[in-house]
């Protein structure tokens, strides 16, 4: 009985540590396996890109970040066409899913303020260009990243300006509306049609139509005032030397249009196809197109700005310079998105500055100029360098990018039917003041 007794006693003592044995090496294997997950987890963040024409070039730019951080995933979400950034975004919160990181106008960076993170000490504030913060800087909180310097103007292909000017085309010789007018018939005598006018509202009320108030003087105080007299009713554009001066050049575009019989129906991609074929000398648009005029090029990248003159007088201001700005800004969310999604997209904004690979997705793959002073890479595209050109001649206008976010589709429709003939220009006149007598 002793016997049976004790070998009872030994077997479960036996027991009893195997089953303490497995429950320790249970509960190191669930610790091993939980770091692990924490290693391997995948953080997927969203960014909403309000710049359609670099689509694709930011979808490469997720794959390039991704392949060297294999943890963290991005997908880049178009905005619609025909909707503004900030309707777009708006959306989005209202319905719960706000992006990670969020690409809008610069006018519209204060009204998020509750909702962006605060990246005030982010490394690449320190070494952003003069300036280059002051939309994002709210409530004392740097709020956005500068994402994009651009500018704008009549982009010109020099093969066909050289082939109409019998030599080496001058830029410089664009000084008033006569000078224009004079290139667009040489251009034509060579065969080619002087220029494509395309007809979105973006471009049409978001770049052409500010120059009215980036021109009125070179005093951006001035410039304030002349907004804020717009808003009061206390401005007579019907008697506006500038505002005059632009319509008339408008005016004369229409006349050498491609298009000017249907000038509705052509699409954006149209213009970068036109000038890109030498089927035309001029396009009004920004240097953010040339991903889409390179496809096409058959000047052996030979393009550049010319400006958008507004009277027969070379020294007024104006006529000699090109609308240059910080035109888009992302901010990060801090209410929709977790600690993980929103360190991830901190991660993606340093590498974009600091990595050789980002540099060059910024200055090569989307063409725009950045706006941070360590980054050194000479920009291959021509637009880029005739724009740098410009801002090292002093010769820059703002750029207006602090607008109403209902600017370009409101008054946009006001310019398209202007295009089109629809309404004259008492009738533009009358909607841009009754515009600008409703805004807030």
């Amino acid at each position: 009985m002793k016997r049976k007794k004790l070998l009872s006693m030994v077997v479960s003592s036996v027991l009893i540590l195997s089953l303490t044995a497995g429950c320790g090496t249970n509960n190191n294997t669930a610790k091993n396996n939980t770091s692990s997950s924490k290693n391997s987890e995948t953080v997927k963040i969203t960014m909403l890109n309000s710049k359609g024409e670099i689509q694709s070039q930011l979808e490469d730019a997720a794959k390039a970040f991704t392949k060297e951080n294999p943890n963290i995933t991005i997908n880049v979400i178009p905005a619609s066409a025909g909707q503004s950034p900030f309707e777009k975004i708006s959306s989005m919160y209202a319905a719960g899913n706000a992006p990670t990181l969020a690409m809008l106008d610069p006018g519209d960076v204060a009204k998020f303020k509750d909702k962006f993170l605060d990246l005030s000490n982010e490394k690449w504030v320190a070494d952003t260009t003069d300036g280059a913060l002051n939309v994002a800087k709210v409530d004392g909180k740097i709020i956005a990243f500068p994402f994009s310097v651009e500018g704008y103007g009549f982009i010109y292909t020099k093969i066909v300006l050289d082939k109409a000017f019998g030599g080496n085309f001058d830029p410089k010789s664009i000084k008033t509306r006569n000078d224009l007018e004079n290139a667009f018939k040489k251009v034509e005598a060579t065969g080619a049609k002087a220029l494509e006018i395309s007809p979105m509202d973006w471009s049409l009320a978001g770049h052409f139509l500010p120059i009215v108030y980036a021109d009125q003087s070179k005093d951006p105080a001035q410039v304030d005032k002349f907004i804020s007299d717009l808003k009061s009713g206390n401005v007579d554009l019907a008697n506006n030397k500038v505002f005059n001066g632009l319509i008339d050049t408008f005016d004369m575009m229409k006349k050498y249009n491609l298009d000017k019989s249907n000038p509705m129906a052509p699409t954006y991609d149209k213009g970068p196809e036109v000038i890109g074929k030498g089927e035309v000398g001029f396009w009004v648009m920004g240097n953010w197109a040339w991903p889409q005029i390179k496809t096409f090029d058959t000047a052996n990248g030979q393009y550049g700005f010319v400006p958008v003159p507004i009277s027969n007088d070379p020294n007024d201001y104006g006529n000699s310079g090109i609308p240059v700005g910080v035109t888009k800004f992302i901010g990060i969310d801090k209410t929709q998105n977790s600690a993980a999604q929103q360190d991830a997209a901190k991660k993606f904004l340093n590498w974009l500055v600091y990595s050789q690979a980002g540099q060059d997705v910024l200055v090569n793959q989307c063409s725009v100029i950045p706006a941070f002073k360590n980054i050194k890479l000479e920009p291959r595209d021509p637009l880029a360098k005739s724009i740098e050109q410009y801002m090292s001649d002093g010769n820059t206008l703002e750029f207006m990018t602090t607008l109403p976010s209902d600017h370009w589709s409101k008054l946009g429709a006001s310019m398209q039917k202007y295009l089109s003939g629809v309404i004259d220009r008492k009738g533009l006149i009358n909607d841009i003041e009754s515009y600008w007598k409703s805004v807030q």
